[in-house]
């Protein structure tokens, strides 16, 4: 169904009536009054359970939500999704990033042209590599098998990689993989400290091969090969990029460097040869398993009705929380060590994908867009915002991840983690009444006026919304099905707000600004600036 413009406009009206309820009403006892909720507000999808019934809409609202899907037509802009049609409309391109992950018997297209084959090529080419280098045929410096890998990238083409590894990586690995994304020199500095340049591999990703940063750092890791192994070391790089010449004239051997198209999304890119850092330091059949788990969860988001359709379902849920009740921050929070990067990836994806203040066709939202993302790993996370979460004025709702199955010996430790995970989510729901925390003071023996001064600090308001997402394991499967989920997420907040959700203009001034200043901080003439950034320069210069 197309987008229906005088429906949306009125779900629009109507998702906010229903908001002015929402807020009032008490989540908890939306239980006692729909029997059936639970049922009505989980569901499960390419190994993932979902429950949305700790929100704060009702059934009638989440009708309402389901209405505005409908109205604003998310089941054909899937279609166009996967079509391979110009769905980012201001650079005219795909965004593709689910036929890097397909079986290799399915087929798509870019803009009508054939792009499967090209892919499967890259991914053979990428497996084979990764296997002669875990397996010592194809080595550094005097035929030495590589022990280290440097990747030096920033933004997507170091988020994405970075998460998977540090989610996936084997306690004692067969090849470290260190990662290489701030500009600022104490970073590399840190990376390349103890690796001996004959037995390590830096990998350059960047899609421009023009990013500033990466550049930067690629050419002191260049350095650091040369000095040692001389014009040799340059055999030790490889690069992925969509500009392959300028790959290829920074010095990559040709045979080294991987292409990947323009319609990739640089947050949306793990799934190309940006993600060959893991898949030889992870072995490519792990590699292929979380595209596999990828694959699966683009199968679950075209194939599922609304209702029962993960990505959908916890889209309407973050919408219902920003747009109908005005909540501009959520938090994100996995009960996983290993997930602990999780909230810094959905950062870059959510705020860079839909923190857009005009629609597809330039003109100004009628909607608030990307809330706020922040988060850290629970239980850590627990001593550090969840005050402000619990007792904090304004009402963060919440996505807590709990993966069901240790990840590490330690079987009371992780039965721990999880009653944590389980307890917070309930706490944020029900909260702590002023009555049952004075009778709980009044049982300790207190004075009155102790009692009375205690109440009010002690007192929960709950009604504190989240979702809850668990993983049955931690497998490349499972993170893989985890990531995509919250992708297609994003294209469907995307569509009901009407915004592009795979360009990204604002990463773009702050970039080209910097290439004026950098210049005048290392001895030119000064240029025409505010007082305040004049002065700036004048005291930072070289």
């Amino acid at each position: 169904m197309e987008p229906a413009p005088d429906r949306v406009d009125q779900v629009w009206r109507d998702l906010a009536l229903a908001g002015e309820a929402a807020g009032a009403r008490s989540i908890a006892d939306l239980f006692r009054l729909e029997p059936d909720r639970l049922s009505q507000f989980t569901l499960e999808g390419a190994g993932i359970y979902l429950d949305l019934s700790k929100h704060p809409w009702s059934r009638s609202d989440h009708g309402l939500a389901i209405d505005l899907a409908r109205a604003a037509g998310v089941e054909a802009a899937r279609t166009r999704l996967f079509a391979g049609e110009a769905i980012n409309t201001s650079e005219h391109r795909p965004a593709l990033h689910m036929a890097l992950r397909a079986p290799g018997d399915q087929a798509f297209h870019a803009l009508g042209e054939p792009v499967s084959g090209e892919i499967q090529a890259t991914r053979r080419r990428m497996g084979d590599l990764a296997t002669a280098i875990r397996s010592g045929a194809h080595g550094g410096g005097n035929g030495q098998a590589y022990e280290a890998i440097v990747h030096i990238g920033i933004g997507g083409s170091d988020l994405g990689p970075r998460l998977v590894w540090e989610a996936l990586r084997p306690l004692s690995p067969q090849i470290d993989l260190r990662f290489v994304a701030n500009i600022d020199p104490s970073e590399l500095s840190m990376a390349l400290d103890g690796l001996n340049p004959a037995r390590t591999l830096v990998v350059i990703v960047s899609k421009s091969f023009t990013t500033q940063e990466t550049l930067i750092n690629a050419t002191a890791a260049r350095s650091w090969l040369r000095a040692a192994l001389g014009a040799g070391g340059d055999q030790q790089m490889i690069a992925v990029s969509a500009a392959p010449d300028l790959a290829r004239a920074f010095g990559v051997p040709e045979d080294q460097v991987f292409g990947f198209r323009d319609w990739v999304g640089g947050r949306y890119s793990l799934w190309s040869a940006v993600g060959l850092s893991c898949a030889i330091a992870l072995g490519p059949r792990v590699f292929e398993a979380l595209l596999e788990g990828a694959a699966a969860m683009d199968a679950h988001f075209q194939s599922a009705s609304l209702e029962a359709n993960l990505p959908v379902q916890l889209a309407l849920a973050h919408v219902f929380n920003r747009n109908a009740l005005n909540r501009p921050v959520r938090a994100v929070v996995p009960y996983a060590q290993r997930l602990r990067l999780f909230p810094a990836f959905l950062q870059q994806l959510e705020m860079e994908s839909n923190g857009k203040r005009v629609d597809k066709l330039g003109r100004p939202v009628r909607h608030l867009t990307a809330a706020s993302v922040f988060g850290d790993a629970g239980t850590n996370g627990q001593h550090a915002f969840f005050q402000a979460l619990h007792q904090g004025t304004d009402v963060v709702p919440v996505d807590i991840l709990a993966v069901a199955e240790p990840m590490a010996a330690g079987e009371a430790a992780h039965t721990g983690l999880l009653a944590n995970a389980v307890a917070q989510a309930e706490a944020l729901m029900v909260g702590r009444s002023a009555d049952r925390v004075r009778a709980d003071l009044e049982q300790q023996g207190l004075s009155a006026a102790e009692v009375e001064a205690l109440v009010p600090q002690r007192t929960f308001p709950g009604n504190r919304p989240s979702s809850f997402l668990i993983l049955d394991c931690l497998s490349p499967e499972r993170l893989g099905a985890l990531i995509a989920l919250y992708e297609h997420k994003v294209f469907v907040e995307g569509v009901l707000w009407g915004i592009n959700s795979f360009d990204q203009w604002g990463v773009e001034l702050g970039k080209r600004l910097a290439s004026v200043v950098l210049p005048e901080l290392e001895g030119a003439a000064a240029g025409d600036h505010d007082p305040s950034t004049a002065d700036l320069i004048r005291r930072l210069k070289r």
